[in-house]
Order: structure tokens, then sequence, then C-alpha cells
């Protein structure tokens, strides 16, 4: 009998929700949102946000979620599919296009009665300019704006910490920021460490391979990948050169500082790309085709005169590191690539293995890094 009732009581427990209460809170755009915590239905404007939401909810994570945007699936479909398997509610819940290309359906969002709507920072301006935030407040919804791409050293643990709140799980949220920096730390500390560091010269293409002619040079800035080069211990050859999150390079400078490493991002772009010449790694990627693609790649003018495809120092990178607060993950392993002795005993991968059986509901499979040179994936 005793049995009975304290499993009764469990039961209660585990699907009792905490009162909302009214609360206020600052997002990263700098505005002041006054709404009820936890939020109870949630319409996720960036569907790829549910990489930090499930490290939050983990088997709740789609409890209070009541739509999404569509590019998890457009963009991410190998992620889309683990999630899938492990949620397979997600295949009804209602898309949304994306806002700065006018594809957002308004009437749709507000008839989902949600309570808040996150927005990553990019999208504020078209929000504001279009009417839609206006609109937004008129049928009682808030909108949220969040950053992971543009800022991620400025703005991911303030956006960890919103998300932590929105959904009810700000212990939680403080338990990813820690294992974050702890991870971070392994490279930035032993770095740190070393007297007179060579830095090694780093190019890092952003998802070439998609569309058009495939010309070279998109990269990063100071920002994002740019960044995360610097924290693993080389030099971004577009630092200093272009300044924001993402520019483009002189086909003519990459041959001027013809770099040690170059590194491409790549991922499933199968369902967008007009030419399938990008490099898919990601979750349960094939690594045969994504080493053939990035030997392809690096066929293009001017990269067969450089030193690092001469010597076959030539990666890639699951691009949508470049969204989440995962980048420990690339950075573990772009210190290795850079600094193979100093951090011979570290293994991403392994990190990346704990990182999903600590917080993540979907389970681990590898792929998201490739390199031409045998034995340097």
């Amino acid at each position: 009998m005793f049995r009975l009732v304290a499993r009764a009581v469990f039961a209660l427990l585990a699907f009792w929700a905490p009162a909302a209460l009214a609360a206020q809170l600052t997002d990263v755009a700098g505005r002041t949102v006054e709404l009820d915590l936890p939020a109870r239905r949630v319409i996720v404007g960036e569907a790829r946000q549910i990489h930090v939401i499930a490290a939050l909810k983990g088997e709740h994570s789609f409890d209070t979620i009541v739509g999404w945007r569509d590019d998890l699936l457009k963009k991410d479909p190998d992620s889309y599919a683990a999630y899938l398997e492990r949620f397979p509610q997600i295949a009804r819940l209602p898309q949304f296009g994306y806002i700065p290309q006018g594809d957002f359906d308004l009437e749709t969002a507000i008839s989902l009665t949600p309570d808040v709507l996150t927005l990553n920072l990019e999208s504020q301006k078209s929000a504001r300019d279009s009417g839609l935030e206006e609109k937004l407040a008129a049928a009682g919804v808030k909108v949220v704006y969040l950053d992971f791409r543009l800022d991620p050293e400025k703005n991911t643990e303030r956006s960890i910490d919103i998300l932590g709140q929105l959904f009810g799980a700000t212990d939680r949220a403080e338990a990813l920021k820690a294992y974050r920096r702890e991870q971070i730390a392994r490279v930035t500390d032993r770095l740190a460490a070393v007297k007179d560091l060579k830095r090694p010269t780093v190019f890092i293409e952003r998802a070439p391979g998609i569309s058009g002619e495939n010309t070279c040079c998109r990269t990063f800035g100071p920002y994002n990948f740019g960044a995360m080069v610097d924290a693993a211990g080389g030099r971004n050859i577009a630092d200093g050169v272009i300044g924001t999150t993402f520019g483009d390079l002189n086909p003519e400078q990459l041959v001027v500082s013809n770099p040690d490493h170059v590194i491409v991002t790549g991922s499933n772009w199968a369902a967008e790309s007009d030419i399938n010449q990008f490099v898919p790694v990601g979750r349960g990627a094939d690594m045969s085709l994504a080493r053939q693609r990035l030997a392809a790649l690096m066929q293009r003018t001017p990269f067969p005169e450089l030193k690092a495809v001469k010597e076959g120092h030539v990666h890639a990178v699951w691009h949508q590191f470049y969204g989440v607060p995962y980048e420990f993950v690339p950075i573990q392993q772009f210190a290795k690539w850079f600094h193979p002795e100093l951090f011979a005993d570290l293994d991403p991968e392994e990190t990346f293995r704990d990182f999903h059986d600590r917080f993540l509901p979907v389970t681990y499979k590898s792929g998201y890094f490739a390199s031409l040179a045998e034995g340097g994936h």
C-alpha cells in the first residue's frame, strides 16, 4: 500500500509545474520584458535553440513548446532526426519561416496563443521595422531576443540564463554554464602556461559548397569561429582585416597570408543546396563522403598553392557549432589540430559524448569533424 501511495505522490511531483509568477527579464537586446515565468507556451523563433533548451530541460524539452522555426529541419536535418526519434510529437509542431525573409506567419503564430516568442538578435531589425514586434505585443505575445551567434563571447551566458528563466530551469542553466567554462579552460589554461606560444595561422571558411559558383572566401572576423580559433591557440588571418562576425576575404589576401591550417565549416545542407559540394559533417556523418567533398573544395583557386593544403592541414568542422554554446568542443578539436603534442591527451569526441550523457536527451553519434590528413579527425 505504501509503495502505491509513494508512486502516486512521485507521479504528481513529476508532472507538477511551478506556478508562473510575474517577473521581468532583460534580453540581449537590452529590452526589459515583463511576463509570467516560467512561460507556459513558447514559440521558438529559431529551432536550433533546441540544442540549448534540450540541455536545460532534458526529457521535458518540448513540454511547453507550441511551435518553432523550420531551420532545424532544413539546416540541421541530422539533429532533427535525432530529436524526432526521441520526441515523435515534434513532427506535428507548427513550423515558421525566417522573419528577415518575410516568411513568418504572424496569424498562425498568434492563433497558438503563445506567451513568448524567442528570436535571434539578427532578426530584431526586421521584426521591429515590419511591425511584427508591435503586432505581437498587441496580441499579448512577448518577444525575447537571444544571441549565440553574432557575439557569443558577450551574449552566450546571458542567453542561457534567459532560456533558463523562460523554461523554469535556472539551476540547470548554471550547470550548463559551469560545464562549458570548465571544458574551455582545459584548453585556455594550458595555453596560458606556455611561454612564447607559437600560434599557427588559420583560415576558416564559412559554409563553402552550398550554392552558386562556390567561390572563395567568406570567413569570420574576431567573433564566433574566429574567436574559437583564437581560444584554441591559433591566429585567425582575417582578424584585423574583417571587423564583423562574417565577411569576405580577398583571395589574394589568402595567398599572401599562406595559412598553416585551413578549416571549412560544413553541415548537411541537402535541403537547401543547389550544387551539393558542401562538406556534410554532423551527427552520424559519412566520413568518407566528408573527406571526398573536403578534398574537392581544396581544388578551387587559390587553395592548391597554399602551404596548409600542401602539408595536409585541412579540416572541416560542423557549422552548427556557430550558433549554440557547444563551442568548447571545436575549441578542443582546434587545439589538437594546432598544437597536437601539447593536447595529445585531450579527446574532444569523448568530451562531446560526456556532454550528451550528462545534459541531452538524445544519443551521441560521431561525425562532427573531418581532416584530409590521416589521423587528423
